[in-house]
Protein backbone atom coordinates (compact mmCIF):
# COMPACT_ATOMS: atom_id res chain seq x y z
CA UNK A 1 0.00 0.00 0.00
CA UNK A 2 1.09 3.53 -1.33
CA UNK A 3 1.62 6.03 1.41
CA UNK A 4 0.48 9.77 0.38
CA UNK A 5 -0.16 13.48 1.80
CA UNK A 6 -4.17 13.59 1.17
CA UNK A 7 -7.28 11.41 0.41
CA UNK A 8 -10.40 12.65 -0.16
CA UNK A 9 -13.61 11.10 -0.53
CA UNK A 10 -16.73 12.89 -1.82
CA UNK A 11 -19.98 12.40 -2.80
CA UNK A 12 -19.11 13.53 -6.63
CA UNK A 13 -16.33 15.15 -8.16
CA UNK A 14 -16.74 17.28 -11.34
CA UNK A 15 -13.04 17.92 -12.80
CA UNK A 16 -14.06 20.20 -15.45
CA UNK A 17 -11.61 17.58 -18.27
CA UNK A 18 -13.56 16.13 -19.86
CA UNK A 19 -16.25 18.80 -19.67
CA UNK A 20 -19.50 18.48 -18.54
CA UNK A 21 -18.50 14.91 -16.52
CA UNK A 22 -19.91 14.32 -13.33
CA UNK A 23 -17.73 11.60 -11.41
CA UNK A 24 -19.88 9.29 -8.84
CA UNK A 25 -18.50 7.68 -5.99
CA UNK A 26 -14.71 8.04 -6.66
CA UNK A 27 -11.69 9.20 -4.50
CA UNK A 28 -9.12 12.05 -5.21
CA UNK A 29 -5.67 11.19 -3.85
CA UNK A 30 -3.11 14.20 -3.87
CA UNK A 31 0.93 13.68 -2.62
CA UNK A 32 3.82 16.42 -2.78
CA UNK A 33 1.26 19.16 -3.85
CA UNK A 34 0.01 17.53 -6.86
CA UNK A 35 -3.29 15.33 -7.86
CA UNK A 36 -2.10 11.87 -7.76
CA UNK A 37 -5.39 9.34 -8.70
CA UNK A 38 -8.86 10.03 -9.40
CA UNK A 39 -9.87 6.61 -8.71
CA UNK A 40 -12.88 4.62 -7.58
CA UNK A 41 -13.30 5.23 -3.92
CA UNK A 42 -12.71 1.26 -2.92
CA UNK A 43 -9.92 1.02 -4.96
CA UNK A 44 -8.25 4.27 -3.23
CA UNK A 45 -8.74 2.47 0.15
CA UNK A 46 -6.70 -0.61 -0.75
CA UNK A 47 -4.34 1.29 -2.69
CA UNK A 48 -3.37 4.06 -0.66
CA UNK A 49 -2.57 4.73 3.22
CA UNK A 50 -2.94 8.50 3.26
CA UNK A 51 -1.09 10.62 6.11
CA UNK A 52 -4.78 12.80 6.27
CA UNK A 53 -7.82 11.39 4.65
CA UNK A 54 -11.67 13.65 4.78
CA UNK A 55 -15.08 11.96 4.31
CA UNK A 56 -17.30 14.44 2.15
CA UNK A 57 -20.10 12.20 2.03
CA UNK A 58 -22.47 14.97 0.78
CA UNK A 59 -19.89 17.57 -1.09
CA UNK A 60 -18.88 17.94 -4.21
CA UNK A 61 -14.70 18.14 -5.14
CA UNK A 62 -14.06 21.05 -7.96
CA UNK A 63 -11.23 22.39 -9.27
CA UNK A 64 -10.55 25.40 -7.38
CA UNK A 65 -11.92 28.85 -9.01
CA UNK A 66 -9.90 31.22 -10.92
CA UNK A 67 -10.71 34.81 -10.61
CA UNK A 68 -8.82 36.47 -13.81
CA UNK A 69 -9.24 40.11 -12.96
CA UNK A 70 -9.14 41.92 -9.54
CA UNK A 71 -7.87 45.27 -7.48
CA UNK A 72 -7.13 43.16 -4.24
CA UNK A 73 -6.54 46.13 -2.60
CA UNK A 74 -9.45 48.45 -3.24
CA UNK A 75 -11.72 45.65 -0.68
CA UNK A 76 -10.91 48.36 1.16
CA UNK A 77 -12.97 51.00 -0.91
CA UNK A 78 -15.87 48.64 -0.60
CA UNK A 79 -19.20 50.47 -1.42
CA UNK A 80 -16.93 54.05 -1.12
CA UNK A 81 -18.77 54.79 -4.43
CA UNK A 82 -21.28 53.39 -5.61
CA UNK A 83 -24.01 53.82 -7.92
CA UNK A 84 -21.82 55.88 -10.52
CA UNK A 85 -20.78 55.45 -14.27
CA UNK A 86 -17.21 54.56 -14.93
CA UNK A 87 -15.50 57.56 -15.46
CA UNK A 88 -17.34 59.57 -12.76
CA UNK A 89 -16.62 56.92 -10.09
CA UNK A 90 -13.05 56.75 -11.54
CA UNK A 91 -11.82 61.00 -11.72
CA UNK A 92 -14.62 62.14 -8.88
CA UNK A 93 -14.23 59.59 -6.34
CA UNK A 94 -11.63 56.29 -6.77
CA UNK A 95 -8.28 58.17 -7.43
CA UNK A 96 -8.71 61.04 -5.59
CA UNK A 97 -9.09 58.27 -2.62
CA UNK A 98 -6.43 56.16 -3.70
CA UNK A 99 -3.98 59.37 -4.14
CA UNK A 100 -4.74 60.40 -0.68
CA UNK A 101 -4.79 56.61 1.31
CA UNK A 102 -2.44 54.44 -1.16
CA UNK A 103 0.37 53.04 0.24
CA UNK A 104 2.31 50.15 1.48
CA UNK A 105 0.05 49.16 4.56
CA UNK A 106 -3.29 50.01 2.62
CA UNK A 107 -2.18 47.42 0.12
CA UNK A 108 -0.97 44.52 2.36
CA UNK A 109 -4.57 45.04 4.94
CA UNK A 110 -6.58 45.31 1.82
CA UNK A 111 -4.50 42.56 -0.36
CA UNK A 112 -5.31 39.95 2.95
CA UNK A 113 -8.96 40.86 3.71
CA UNK A 114 -9.33 40.05 0.06
CA UNK A 115 -7.60 37.00 0.08
CA UNK A 116 -9.67 35.51 2.93
CA UNK A 117 -13.05 36.64 0.92
CA UNK A 118 -11.40 34.77 -2.02
CA UNK A 119 -10.31 31.55 0.34
CA UNK A 120 -13.97 31.47 1.33
CA UNK A 121 -15.42 31.66 -1.71
CA UNK A 122 -13.21 28.64 -3.17
CA UNK A 123 -10.67 30.71 -5.14
CA UNK A 124 -7.54 29.45 -5.15
CA UNK A 125 -5.56 31.74 -8.03
CA UNK A 126 -5.96 35.01 -8.73
CA UNK A 127 -4.61 37.62 -11.46
CA UNK A 128 -4.27 41.13 -9.81
CA UNK A 129 -3.49 44.23 -10.97
CA UNK A 130 -2.70 47.13 -8.86
CA UNK A 131 0.13 49.59 -7.20
CA UNK A 132 2.56 48.42 -4.53
CA UNK A 133 2.71 44.63 -6.54
CA UNK A 134 5.47 43.50 -4.17
CA UNK A 135 3.15 44.07 -1.19
CA UNK A 136 0.58 42.24 -3.01
CA UNK A 137 2.47 39.04 -3.80
CA UNK A 138 3.81 39.14 -0.43
CA UNK A 139 0.61 38.90 1.30
CA UNK A 140 -0.79 36.68 -1.55
CA UNK A 141 2.44 33.97 -0.16
CA UNK A 142 1.13 34.62 3.57
CA UNK A 143 -2.13 33.41 2.82
CA UNK A 144 -0.99 30.70 0.34
CA UNK A 145 -2.88 31.28 -3.27
CA UNK A 146 -1.84 30.79 -6.39
CA UNK A 147 -1.28 34.25 -7.94
CA UNK A 148 -0.45 36.46 -11.08
CA UNK A 149 0.32 39.38 -9.92
CA UNK A 150 0.30 42.16 -11.98
CA UNK A 151 3.43 44.68 -12.96
CA UNK A 152 0.74 48.16 -13.03
CA UNK A 153 1.67 50.55 -15.57
CA UNK A 154 -0.38 53.50 -16.20
CA UNK A 155 1.30 57.18 -17.45
CA UNK A 156 0.53 58.99 -14.02
CA UNK A 157 2.37 59.08 -11.07
CA UNK A 158 1.11 57.21 -8.21
CA UNK A 159 3.05 56.68 -4.62
CA UNK A 160 4.67 53.30 -6.11
CA UNK A 161 5.81 54.95 -9.33
CA UNK A 162 6.79 58.45 -10.98
CA UNK A 163 5.95 57.62 -14.55
CA UNK A 164 6.50 54.57 -17.39
CA UNK A 165 9.80 53.85 -16.63
CA UNK A 166 10.37 53.71 -13.13
CA UNK A 167 6.53 51.48 -12.99
CA UNK A 168 8.32 49.12 -15.34
CA UNK A 169 12.02 48.92 -13.66
CA UNK A 170 10.23 48.23 -10.28
CA UNK A 171 7.65 46.01 -12.31
CA UNK A 172 10.76 43.80 -13.68
CA UNK A 173 12.96 43.98 -10.33
CA UNK A 174 9.67 42.41 -8.59
CA UNK A 175 9.29 39.86 -12.15
CA UNK A 176 12.75 39.18 -11.14
CA UNK A 177 12.47 37.93 -7.20
CA UNK A 178 9.82 35.76 -8.05
CA UNK A 179 10.80 33.69 -10.62
CA UNK A 180 11.63 30.82 -8.17
CA UNK A 181 7.74 31.38 -6.16
CA UNK A 182 6.33 27.86 -6.37
CA UNK A 183 3.01 29.90 -6.25
CA UNK A 184 3.71 33.10 -7.61
CA UNK A 185 4.16 34.93 -11.27
CA UNK A 186 3.58 38.25 -12.76
CA UNK A 187 1.71 39.23 -15.83
CA UNK A 188 2.66 42.92 -17.60
CA UNK A 189 -0.34 44.91 -16.67
CA UNK A 190 -0.97 48.34 -18.45
CA UNK A 191 -3.82 49.73 -17.17
CA UNK A 192 -5.84 50.76 -20.22
CA UNK A 193 -5.03 51.90 -23.51
CA UNK A 194 -6.39 55.19 -22.83
CA UNK A 195 -3.88 55.97 -19.95
CA UNK A 196 -1.13 54.13 -20.92
CA UNK A 197 0.88 55.60 -24.18
CA UNK A 198 1.83 53.54 -27.20
CA UNK A 199 5.41 54.16 -26.66
CA UNK A 200 4.81 52.14 -23.32
CA UNK A 201 2.74 49.82 -24.59
CA UNK A 202 5.77 48.82 -27.41
CA UNK A 203 7.93 48.41 -24.25
CA UNK A 204 6.03 46.14 -22.63
CA UNK A 205 4.84 44.08 -25.86
CA UNK A 206 8.35 43.55 -25.94
CA UNK A 207 9.24 42.62 -22.62
CA UNK A 208 6.48 40.73 -22.55
CA UNK A 209 7.56 38.84 -25.68
CA UNK A 210 10.98 38.40 -24.06
CA UNK A 211 9.76 37.09 -20.55
CA UNK A 212 6.90 35.13 -22.37
CA UNK A 213 4.91 37.09 -19.25
CA UNK A 214 1.15 37.82 -19.90
CA UNK A 215 -0.24 40.51 -20.66
CA UNK A 216 -3.17 41.92 -18.33
CA UNK A 217 -5.31 44.97 -19.78
CA UNK A 218 -9.11 46.97 -19.53
CA UNK A 219 -9.54 47.08 -22.85
CA UNK A 220 -12.88 47.92 -24.93
CA UNK A 221 -14.80 48.75 -21.29
CA UNK A 222 -17.18 51.09 -22.53
CA UNK A 223 -18.86 52.95 -25.21
CA UNK A 224 -17.04 56.40 -24.29
CA UNK A 225 -14.02 55.05 -24.50
CA UNK A 226 -14.30 54.18 -28.08
CA UNK A 227 -15.63 57.37 -29.33
CA UNK A 228 -12.84 59.17 -27.57
CA UNK A 229 -10.07 56.86 -29.23
CA UNK A 230 -11.40 57.31 -32.26
CA UNK A 231 -11.23 60.98 -32.06
CA UNK A 232 -8.02 61.36 -30.36
CA UNK A 233 -6.53 58.30 -32.56
CA UNK A 234 -8.40 58.03 -35.47
CA UNK A 235 -9.33 54.14 -34.58
CA UNK A 236 -10.80 51.86 -31.91
CA UNK A 237 -8.57 51.03 -29.39
CA UNK A 238 -8.51 46.65 -30.04
CA UNK A 239 -7.02 48.44 -33.51
CA UNK A 240 -4.23 50.45 -32.05
CA UNK A 241 -3.35 47.55 -29.94
CA UNK A 242 -3.10 44.84 -33.16
CA UNK A 243 -1.01 47.70 -34.49
CA UNK A 244 1.54 47.54 -31.89
CA UNK A 245 1.56 43.36 -31.84
CA UNK A 246 -0.42 43.13 -28.70
CA UNK A 247 -3.25 40.79 -29.97
CA UNK A 248 -1.54 37.81 -29.32
CA UNK A 249 -2.18 34.52 -26.86
CA UNK A 250 -0.54 36.23 -24.19
CA UNK A 251 -3.30 39.18 -23.97
CA UNK A 252 -6.22 38.80 -21.54
CA UNK A 253 -7.83 41.85 -22.04
CA UNK A 254 -10.85 42.39 -19.79
CA UNK A 255 -14.20 43.43 -19.71
CA UNK A 256 -14.74 43.33 -23.55
CA UNK A 257 -18.02 44.95 -23.62
CA UNK A 258 -17.65 47.17 -27.02
CA UNK A 259 -17.16 44.70 -29.97
CA UNK A 260 -17.89 44.22 -33.53
CA UNK A 261 -18.17 41.03 -35.39
CA UNK A 262 -14.80 41.70 -37.19
CA UNK A 263 -13.19 42.19 -34.07
CA UNK A 264 -14.45 39.12 -32.20
CA UNK A 265 -12.96 37.16 -35.51
CA UNK A 266 -9.65 38.51 -35.06
CA UNK A 267 -9.21 37.83 -31.35
CA UNK A 268 -9.88 34.13 -32.45
CA UNK A 269 -7.78 34.36 -34.95
CA UNK A 270 -4.76 35.83 -32.67
CA UNK A 271 -5.80 33.68 -29.94
CA UNK A 272 -6.13 36.01 -27.48
CA UNK A 273 -8.43 35.78 -23.76
CA UNK A 274 -11.05 37.89 -22.87
CA UNK A 275 -11.56 38.43 -19.47
CA UNK A 276 -15.33 38.62 -18.73
CA UNK A 277 -16.52 40.79 -15.47
CA UNK A 278 -20.44 40.45 -15.77
CA UNK A 279 -21.29 42.54 -12.30
CA UNK A 280 -18.86 45.00 -12.58
CA UNK A 281 -19.93 45.92 -15.76
CA UNK A 282 -23.69 45.64 -15.32
CA UNK A 283 -23.14 48.08 -11.79
CA UNK A 284 -21.27 50.60 -13.85
CA UNK A 285 -23.54 50.54 -16.75
CA UNK A 286 -20.41 49.60 -18.77
CA UNK A 287 -22.22 47.36 -21.78
CA UNK A 288 -22.62 43.48 -22.15
CA UNK A 289 -19.79 41.41 -22.86
CA UNK A 290 -20.93 39.48 -25.88
CA UNK A 291 -20.02 36.03 -24.91
CA UNK A 292 -21.91 33.54 -27.04
CA UNK A 293 -20.32 35.47 -30.14
CA UNK A 294 -17.39 35.04 -28.49
CA UNK A 295 -17.57 31.37 -27.34
CA UNK A 296 -18.92 30.32 -31.08
CA UNK A 297 -15.73 32.05 -32.54
CA UNK A 298 -13.59 29.82 -30.70
CA UNK A 299 -12.04 32.92 -28.10
CA UNK A 300 -11.17 31.72 -24.71
CA UNK A 301 -13.21 33.02 -22.06
CA UNK A 302 -12.58 33.63 -18.58
CA UNK A 303 -14.13 35.38 -15.81
CA UNK A 304 -12.75 38.36 -12.83
CA UNK A 305 -14.53 40.10 -10.24
CA UNK A 306 -12.92 43.13 -10.64
CA UNK A 307 -12.35 44.69 -7.40
CA UNK A 308 -14.68 45.15 -4.82
CA UNK A 309 -14.96 48.80 -5.42
CA UNK A 310 -17.25 48.13 -8.01
CA UNK A 311 -18.38 44.91 -7.35
CA UNK A 312 -18.87 44.79 -4.65
CA UNK A 313 -17.40 41.08 -4.19
CA UNK A 314 -15.22 38.82 -4.65
CA UNK A 315 -17.69 36.51 -5.04
CA UNK A 316 -17.01 33.79 -8.11
CA UNK A 317 -20.07 31.80 -7.87
CA UNK A 318 -22.18 34.94 -8.11
CA UNK A 319 -20.38 35.63 -11.43
CA UNK A 320 -20.73 32.33 -12.98
CA UNK A 321 -24.30 32.48 -12.25
CA UNK A 322 -24.78 36.22 -13.48
CA UNK A 323 -22.62 35.26 -16.54
CA UNK A 324 -24.77 32.21 -17.67
CA UNK A 325 -28.01 34.19 -17.08
CA UNK A 326 -26.90 37.55 -19.10
CA UNK A 327 -25.51 35.57 -21.81
CA UNK A 328 -28.66 34.00 -22.45
CA UNK A 329 -30.49 37.32 -22.36
CA UNK A 330 -28.30 39.50 -24.87
CA UNK A 331 -27.81 36.28 -27.47
CA UNK A 332 -31.48 35.91 -27.12
CA UNK A 333 -30.81 31.99 -26.46
CA UNK A 334 -31.77 30.04 -23.51
CA UNK A 335 -28.97 27.50 -24.70
CA UNK A 336 -25.94 29.96 -24.36
CA UNK A 337 -23.45 29.53 -22.15
CA UNK A 338 -24.36 26.11 -20.22
CA UNK A 339 -23.58 25.28 -16.52
CA UNK A 340 -20.54 23.22 -17.49
CA UNK A 341 -18.87 26.45 -19.69
CA UNK A 342 -19.80 28.70 -17.08
CA UNK A 343 -18.13 26.59 -14.47
CA UNK A 344 -15.02 25.90 -17.10
CA UNK A 345 -14.96 30.14 -17.26
CA UNK A 346 -13.98 30.25 -13.67
CA UNK A 347 -11.88 27.39 -13.93
CA UNK A 348 -10.06 26.26 -16.82
CA UNK A 349 -10.57 29.24 -19.17
CA UNK A 350 -9.31 31.47 -16.32
CA UNK A 351 -6.18 29.18 -16.10
CA UNK A 352 -5.25 29.52 -19.58
CA UNK A 353 -5.91 32.59 -20.34
CA UNK A 354 -3.27 33.27 -17.36
CA UNK A 355 -0.67 30.90 -19.25
CA UNK A 356 -1.33 28.12 -16.22
CA UNK A 357 -3.77 25.64 -18.44
CA UNK A 358 -1.17 23.07 -17.51
CA UNK A 359 -0.85 23.56 -13.98
CA UNK A 360 -4.26 24.07 -12.76
CA UNK A 361 -8.06 24.50 -13.75
CA UNK A 362 -9.14 21.04 -13.89
CA UNK A 363 -8.52 17.43 -11.72
CA UNK A 364 -6.06 15.93 -13.89
CA UNK A 365 -3.37 14.00 -12.50
CA UNK A 366 0.44 15.65 -12.79
CA UNK A 367 -1.69 19.28 -11.99
CA UNK A 368 -1.32 21.00 -8.96
CA UNK A 369 -3.71 19.81 -5.87
CA UNK A 370 -6.10 23.22 -6.22
CA UNK A 371 -9.40 21.67 -4.58
CA UNK A 372 -12.43 22.92 -3.13
CA UNK A 373 -15.13 20.78 -1.45
CA UNK A 374 -18.71 22.32 -2.14
CA UNK A 375 -21.15 21.21 0.76
CA UNK A 376 -24.68 20.28 -1.60
CA UNK A 377 -26.50 18.59 1.08
CA UNK A 378 -28.64 21.07 2.65
CA UNK A 379 -31.87 22.23 1.73
CA UNK A 380 -31.01 24.80 -0.33
CA UNK A 381 -29.58 22.40 -2.43
CA UNK A 382 -32.50 19.40 -2.91
CA UNK A 383 -33.49 17.63 -4.51
CA UNK A 384 -29.83 17.52 -6.75
CA UNK A 385 -30.37 16.02 -10.32
CA UNK A 386 -27.59 17.53 -11.63
CA UNK A 387 -24.52 18.82 -9.63
CA UNK A 388 -23.21 21.06 -12.21
CA UNK A 389 -25.73 22.53 -12.65
CA UNK A 390 -27.12 23.48 -9.03
CA UNK A 391 -23.20 24.48 -8.41
CA UNK A 392 -24.09 27.31 -11.43
CA UNK A 393 -27.21 28.14 -10.73
CA UNK A 394 -28.27 27.54 -6.99
CA UNK A 395 -25.41 27.19 -5.37
CA UNK A 396 -23.06 29.95 -3.28
CA UNK A 397 -20.11 31.01 -1.79
CA UNK A 398 -20.82 29.98 1.74
CA UNK A 399 -21.42 26.29 0.96
CA UNK A 400 -17.71 25.88 0.40
CA UNK A 401 -16.00 24.16 2.73
CA UNK A 402 -12.70 23.02 2.28
CA UNK A 403 -10.03 24.66 0.41
CA UNK A 404 -6.21 23.59 -0.79
CA UNK A 405 -3.67 24.90 -3.14
CA UNK A 406 -1.02 22.90 -3.91
CA UNK A 407 -2.39 20.36 -1.53
CA UNK A 408 -1.81 22.53 1.16
CA UNK A 409 -5.32 22.85 2.93
CA UNK A 410 -6.30 26.86 3.15
CA UNK A 411 -9.74 26.52 4.35
CA UNK A 412 -11.10 23.33 6.95
CA UNK A 413 -14.65 23.32 7.46
CA UNK A 414 -15.22 26.95 6.62
CA UNK A 415 -12.32 27.87 9.06
CA UNK A 416 -9.37 29.91 7.56
CA UNK A 417 -6.46 28.20 8.41
CA UNK A 418 -3.72 30.74 7.34
CA UNK A 419 -5.17 33.94 8.08
CA UNK A 420 -6.52 35.29 11.53
CA UNK A 421 -9.93 36.35 11.12
CA UNK A 422 -10.36 38.59 14.07
CA UNK A 423 -7.01 40.50 13.07
CA UNK A 424 -8.45 41.03 9.54
CA UNK A 425 -12.08 42.66 10.57
CA UNK A 426 -9.72 44.36 13.07
CA UNK A 427 -7.93 45.91 10.33
CA UNK A 428 -10.79 46.83 8.24
CA UNK A 429 -12.57 48.72 11.04
CA UNK A 430 -9.39 50.72 11.41
CA UNK A 431 -9.50 51.37 7.81
CA UNK A 432 -13.16 52.33 7.97
CA UNK A 433 -12.81 54.88 10.48
CA UNK A 434 -9.85 56.43 8.81
CA UNK A 435 -10.92 56.99 4.91
CA UNK A 436 -14.76 57.69 6.68
CA UNK A 437 -13.69 60.60 8.07
CA UNK A 438 -11.62 61.50 5.15
CA UNK A 439 -14.65 61.14 2.87
CA UNK A 440 -16.74 63.18 5.50
CA UNK A 441 -14.30 66.16 6.19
Amino acid sequence: MQSIDTLLFPRWIVPVEPEAVVLDDMALAIDQGRILDLLPAAAARNRYHARNTLLLPNHCLLPGLINAHTHLAMNLLRGYADDLPLMQWLTGHIWPAEARWVGETFVHDGTLLAAAELIRGGVTCVNDMYFFPDVTARALGTAGLRAVVGLIAIDFPSAWASGPDEYLAKGLALHESLRHAPLLSTAFAPHAPYTVGEATLARIRALADELERPVHMHVHETAGEIREAVAAHGCRPLARLDRLGLLSPALAAVHMTQLEDAEIARLAETGASVIHCPESNLKLASGFCPVAKLEAAGVNVALGTDGAASNNDLDLFGEMRTAALLAKGVSGDAAALPAHRALRMATLNGARALGLGEQTGSLVPGKWADVIAVDLGDLESRPLYHPISQLVYASGRHQVTDVWVAGRQLLGNRELLTLDRSALLERAGHWRAQIGAGASA
